[in-house]
This record gives C-alpha cells, structure tokens and sequence, in this order.
C-alpha cells in the first residue's frame, strides 16, 4: 500500500482515539461522527491487515500498531497543516511539484489534467492561499506553495515510515531506505554497508541517488531521500539538519603513473605544487577550500586553476592523459591506483583532513529497520577508519570536505 492512498480524517481519527481512548472524544476532536469512526478505523484496520484498537466496555485500547501509527500520523497532520485537506490533494499537489505541469503531472498519477486542476484548486480553496503560478505551459509554485510542498513530502515520509514499522509489527522485513550519496561514499563505505545489509535484510529496498552536497540537501529537506552519506558540513551551515561523524580521511595529491613529481615522493616543495596545472572542483565546494588551505599551509598563493571539475570519472581522465593534478582521497581512485594508471604523488601539506559521515534531517526519526542500516553504516565506518591507508582517526566532528 502506498502512503498517499491512506485516508487523512481517517488516520486522524485513530490518532484521536488513541489520544483520548474513547470515540466518542475522538469524535469531537476530528469533527466526524462516532460510526463514520467506527467505519474509517475498521477500514483501516483491513488496508493494514492488523487490528488498532481493542474493543472493550470501558473504552478502546490501543494495540501496539495504533500507538506506533498514531506517533507517525500526529507528525504528519503537523506537517500537513491542515486537517481538511485530502490525500487526493496531496498526491495531486506533489506530482504537480515534481513534474512542474499539469501534463506531466497526469503522466505520474495516470490521471486526467481536470481532475488535477480540481484537486489543486480546491487545496487553494482549503489553504486560503495561491499556490501556483502560471508560467507558459508549466507552473510555478508561489512561496507558500513550495512551503506546502515540502510539508506534503515530509507528511508522506512520515507515513511511509509509519508502514514500515506496522509491517515490522506483523513480522515482516520489509521496507524502502532512500540513500543519498556523495561521491567519497560511493568509494568503499556505502558499497560494504548495502552489500551487509542485504546480505541480512534481503526483502528491504535501498534506493540510492548520487549527486553531490548542494544536489542531495534538498531532496532530503524534502523527505525525498532519508540520509546523506559524504563529507560533513559546517555545522551552523543548516541547523534543520544533524550530522553524525563516521571517519576522518586526508586527501592526497594525485596524478598519473610516472608524473614527473613522482619521483620527488612526499619532498615536495612550494614550488612543485605550481610547476603542474591542477583540476578541482568549482569555488564554494569544500574540496575547493581544502585545495586552498594546502597552498596557505606552505605561504603561496594558490596557482589558476583552468578547469574546475568535481566528477572523479572525468577527472581521472583527465590525469591519465596529462600532467594535471588533483586532490582527492585514495579510495577514490583506488583502482586507478592499483591498476598503475594513477600514482600516489605526495601528501597534501597543512591540514586538510575532512570528516565523513552521515547527514539526516534533525527532526528524523528512523524506523528499526532505518536504524539498522546506520548502525551498520557506523560500524563499517570504524573499519575504514581503522585502515592505515586512509589516514583517518575515528574524528569527533565535522570538518570542510567534499562530497
């Protein structure tokens, strides 16, 4: 079952009754009468194929799966924002966000573009507010409406979560885990903590979108993907989001085999680092500031870069059919390195060590199954920062790096 098919006055109805232990206090709350309750909640009890409530003479006792679904559903009725909106207007509304037309909207959903209209003028109506804005034969969202959006993600994150846990009640090791992941995590760490997770929950999905920092913070803003893996921000830069440190990892210079500094090893001098064009990333990325950081530590200004690039595909294209340099982690390359197509060139002077970790919204709450998989991700990032290849110290906080 999907989230956006469950019935929003219904579940509040069940979060009401929980809430009070009675239906007809429930009633009241939700403004629905006692046997449309009675109604919703048996109706729910058979989507979900698990009972809510037991019915007693004193009142209704909430299982287990009512009070995990009622915790879910408050959080999302916050997020939502308004108990009069439908789940019809919330699945309208999102495809409308995501796709950016009514058109593409009727692609996603399989419905028809007037029933779309419909739906999301009548969330207008509900709200009070212009949500979008014409423009050409797509729609822009107004300010309140990319606000609304984001709640709508959020509430559907919510609920998929709160299904999640109700299939584990039922025995079930089912599940979805969104991943989002920068490129350092792509190397070592995230491919040993899927292949151990799966290897123990195989009926559990891990969905992974790759991208950098500044690709990957929205969609987890928006509920969209539910942790971020790769080198850790500055902390004040995002106080809705919460970082947990994994490892530390130190860059190093990196060019192709038989780069003529190769031969120098780690006697590099202020010199060599601008005898050789360097390829780095754009200006504002945090490997940019580490690359500046090593030219600071020796006293010299940092050279021109003439081509800035944050893929490390195209980057150690680049290095094999040139004398460029770059800074990344070994890991990174490490194929690269072991098949002699790249050397290990020097160490990068100053400090340019940056911590790895996990990014999470900070009010996120994961589900048992969500909680495994970090605490596999923890454990696998204690053996990689145990390995004296990567330089790393178990870390206690986070510091510029790249993606």
């Amino acid at each position: 079952m999907d989230a956006d098919q469950l019935n929003i006055r219904h579940l509040a109805a069940v979060a009401a009754v929980v809430r009070s232990g009675s239906i007809s206090a429930a009633a009241r709350a939700v403004n629905l009468t006692q046997p449309a309750i009675t109604q919703g909640i048996a109706k729910l009890e058979r989507q979900l194929a698990m009972p809510l409530f037991d019915r007693r003479p004193d009142g209704m006792a909430a299982t287990p799966a009512a009070t995990v679904l009622a915790g879910r559903v408050e959080e999302a009725l916050r997020l939502i924002g308004n108990r009069n909106v439908t789940a019809a207007q919330i699945r309208a509304f999102v495809a409308l966000a995501r796709a950016g037309s009514y058109a593409g909207a009727a692609i996603e959903t399989g419905h028809a573009e007037a029933s779309l209209h419909r739906a999301v003028g009548d969330l207008s109506l509900v709200l009070g507010a212009r949500l979008v804005e014409r423009r050409g034969r797509g729609v822009m969202l107004s300010r309140r409406g990319a606000a609304v959006a984001r709640g709508f993600r959020l509430a559907l994150s919510e609920l998929r979560s709160a299904l999640a846990e109700l299939a584990g009640l039922r025995g079930a090791d089912v599940g979805r885990i969104a991943i989002g992941a920068m490129p350092l995590s792509r190397a070592r760490l995230l491919p040993d903590a899927i292949a151990r997770f799966h290897a123990a929950h195989p009926d559990v999905d891990l969905a992974i979108a790759e991208g950098s920092h500044i690709e990957l913070v929205g969609p987890l803003r928006d509920g969209e993907i539910d942790l971020m893996i790769g080198a850790l921000r500055d902390p004040s830069a995002g106080d809705d989001l919460a970082q947990t440190p994994l490892f530390d990892d130190r860059p190093v210079i990196i060019g192709r085999a038989g780069h003529p500094l190769g031969r120098q090893s780690n006697d590099l001098t202020p010199a060599d680092l601008v005898r050789f064009p360097w390829v780095v990333p754009a200006r504002g990325t945090p490997l940019r500031a580490l690359w500046g950081r090593m030219f600071e530590a020796v006293g010299i200004a940092p050279p021109r870069v003439p081509i800035e690039c944050g893929s490390v595909l195209t980057v150690r294209q680049m290095l094999i059919g040139s004398d460029f340099l770059t800074l990344l982690s070994t890991d990174q390359v490490a194929l690269e390195l072991e098949a002699g197509w790249l050397m290990r060139v020097g160490d990068a002077p100053g400090d340019v060590n940056r911590t790895i970790g996990v990014t999470t919204r900070a009010d996120w709450r994961p589900t048992p199954m969500q909680a495994r998989f970090l605490a596999i991700l923890q454990a696998e990032g204690e053996k990689v920062g145990n390995l004296p290849s990567t330089a790393c110290g178990s870390g206690t906080g986070p510091r510029s790096g790249p993606g």
